[in-house]
């Protein structure tokens, strides 16, 4: 204490002077969270990292699943006498013995309509022609 001083002054120094001042205690308790974060740091990180792994394969076995269904759909769809048949006729154009089929081609016009287009012939041919042409022409 200062001789000029009174207790509550000298008190207000030496709180003063404890808070800025870094004790042992301070720096031991400072060392023991920065451990605790460090070692609390990689297991959190592989949590994170599971979950999203969890995640993933959770979405997989959703679609999995999804497709396991669309087989047994199929599967129970082949089963039936009448779906065998509409696939035979829409996919390999088949019907029944007895059954007259007409199948149309997109695209084509029938023979009475269609126009007779002049034969294009091919480059080779047209340039093999006018050698011919070029060799009657030539004098003699």
């Amino acid at each position: 204490m200062g001789a000029n001083q009174t207790p509550a002054q000298a008190a207000a120094v030496a709180a003063a002077s404890r808070s800025t001042r870094l004790t042992g205690r301070a720096a031991l308790l400072a060392v023991v969270i920065c451990a605790i974060a460090l070692s609390l740091a990689y297991p959190v990180r592989e949590y994170i990292a599971q979950r999203q792994q969890i995640d993933q394969l959770l979405a997989q076995h959703a679609m999995t699943s999804a497709q396991v269904k669309a087989l047994q759909d199929q599967a129970t769809a082949l089963g039936q006498a009448s779906y065998i048949e509409q696939q035979a006729r829409d996919q390999l154009h088949m019907c029944f013995p007895n059954e007259q089929c007409y199948q149309v081609i997109a695209g084509s016009a029938p023979a009475a309509h269609a126009r007779a287009k002049p034969a294009v012939s091919p480059w080779y041919s047209r340039l093999w022609q006018s050698v011919q042409r070029a060799n009657q022409e030539s004098p003699q």
